[in-house]
């Protein structure tokens, strides 16, 4: 019998803590008073109204685990039923051992684990591998998890002026965990996937390791340009892939983007050809959550109805690298 793979559920866990623009702002400003900063320029560069924050004593472990705990509670799956455990954020609790092995020790999981990074597309990237040990036979469940505490890289202070443009973004940050459960079915779920990089394009976006800086914090920098610029080629790639599956962008009953801002999102609907209408907006009361984007889309859109069975759903992702992808599934 043919075995094929199908998202059951997505989860998230969205800390407590918020911050406004204008507290952001505000904070900012105290610590660069040489620097002027006009009042409202992160809703109208990024169209942020407030981001999720975590507890200052939170890992991004304890997000993914809270996230998990949530879908197996939703979902009516245990820890005994998982199969393998992905960790896919872009930050970790330790340079070793892997952050996965942390995630399932909170949640009392015996099953093998590793980690998997990408930058914003490491979710995506985990369930294509996902799809594949799965139809290969190798797990039934996998459980794909992820955590974020971007707003730790938020860049408060800065050493020269004309480095504003690129510090930004980092005040554009949310903190969030995330859970999606991949299973074996007897239907195609997992439609298909294509993934493009351009790898040449690495610079646009940094956070350097500490441990390669001599255990100095490394800063968050981003030239959103130079980023937008490093996609060149991948939007007709993306567009051929779904076409590649014979489907077209009004065929999609749901489709997820990558959220790093809201102008942003209005271009990478632009370049997939869907129209902004289809997107469940979820930037600007959460802030820039990362690899957390496309599943809180879900079950965002899970909770509201907006996702039923035996929907097509599209997931479009762009990160930095830089790389794009598309999964299709058929919930």
């Amino acid at each position: 019998m043919t075995v094929y793979s199908a998202l059951a559920h997505a989860s998230v866990h969205i800390p407590p803590g918020r911050q406004t623009v204008t507290e952001t702002e505000d904070r900012f400003r105290a610590h660069n008073p040489g620097i002027a900063l006009s009042p409202g320029v992160l809703r109208h560069m990024y169209g942020l109204r407030e981001r999720a924050v975590a507890p200052a004593d939170e890992q991004p472990s304890d997000l993914a685990a809270q996230a998990a705990r949530n879908l197996f509670d939703e979902h009516g799956t245990g820890p005994g039923d998982i199969d393998l455990l992905l960790f896919a954020g872009i930050l970790a609790d330790m340079e070793e051992p892997a952050t996965a092995h942390v995630v399932a020790a909170k949640l009392g999981l015996g099953c093998p684990v590793f980690d998997l990074k990408n930058a914003c597309n490491g979710v995506l990237n985990a369930l294509e591998v996902a799809d594949s040990f799965i139809r290969s036979g190798q797990y039934r469940r996998v459980l794909v998890t992820t955590g974020e505490v971007s707003t730790r890289e938020s860049r408060w202070s800065l050493d020269d002026a004309a480095d504003i443009l690129h510090a930004l973004p980092s005040l554009s940050t949310g903190d969030m965990g995330s859970a999606v459960l991949v299973e074996a079915a007897d239907r195609p779920g997992i439609l298909g996937s294509r993934f493009f990089a351009n790898s040449w394009g690495w610079q646009a976006a940094t956070l350097p390791n500490p441990y390669a800086q001599h255990r100095t914090l490394g800063r968050l920098r981003i030239d959103s340009a130079a980023l937008v610029a490093s996609f060149e080629g991948m939007p007709e790639k993306v567009r051929g892939a779904l076409h590649d599956f014979g489907v077209k962008a009004g065929d999609l009953d749901l489709v997820c983007v990558h959220q790093p801002s809201v102008a942003f999102t209005k271009v990478a609907c632009d370049w997939v050809g869907v129209d902004p209408e289809q997107i469940l907006v979820t930037f600007p009361s959460y802030g820039n959550v990362a690899t957390n984007t496309l599943p809180l889309q879900l079950a965002t859109a899970l909770k509201s109805g907006r996702l039923q069975r035996g929907h097509l759903v599209g997931l479009f992702g762009f990160a930095s690298g830089a790389s794009s992808g598309l999964v299709l599934c058929e919930w």
